[in-house]
């Protein structure tokens, strides 16, 4: 892309075996568009990891957000395509109520998602420690629960404690 053509260029760190910590946005925030189409969610989410594997540590699901803690395959990193799919599928799936903006029409989007995602590289133990609480904890922080164990769209209520993937 040339320089100056008015166009964000985005640069992700990406490091084969690496970690990282993920936030998906859907388009409208205050929506409960993702747990209220939470089996779409899993379906994409099953069908995206089976061609391009991760380990997951943490995912919960948030009425207009996600966030997810994942570790990438030691020869690959493959975390942009994974969610560009899993987006798709999402998308494809869930009835959007009428048509696009011309803006998403051109580029063949519903409007469902934003349209990037967020993604940071996990560092160290502690770092790792963060980002898992972050996801155990958002459903508390965003006044959906009492106590995260109670939050139906998250991992915890079935792994329990989870530990950094480099601690032994």
């Amino acid at each position: 892309m040339a320089v100056g053509s008015g166009m964000t260029q985005y640069r992700r760190l990406k490091s084969p075996g690496s970690t990282y910590y993920f936030t998906l946005c859907a388009q409208v925030r205050g929506s409960s568009v993702l747990t209220d189409n939470i089996g779409l969610l899993r379906d994409a989410w099953q069908a995206t990891f089976a061609e391009f594997p991760a380990i997951p540590h943490a995912v919960v699901i948030l009425p207009d957000h996600l966030h997810a803690v994942l570790t990438e395959p030691e020869d690959e990193v493959n975390f942009s395509e994974r969610w560009r799919r899993f987006k798709a599928r999402v998308s494809h799936a869930v009835d959007v109520p009428g048509p696009p903006r011309s803006s998403l029409a051109a580029r063949r989007e519903k409007g469902f998602w934003q349209r990037r995602f967020w993604e940071h590289r996990i560092r160290d133990a502690a770092d790792f420690r963060g980002a898992v609480e972050y996801c155990r904890t958002d459903p508390v922080r965003h006044g959906l629960v009492a106590r995260p164990e109670d939050w139906a769209f998250s991992s915890f209520r079935r792994t329990g404690n989870i530990a950094h993937p480099t601690a032994a």
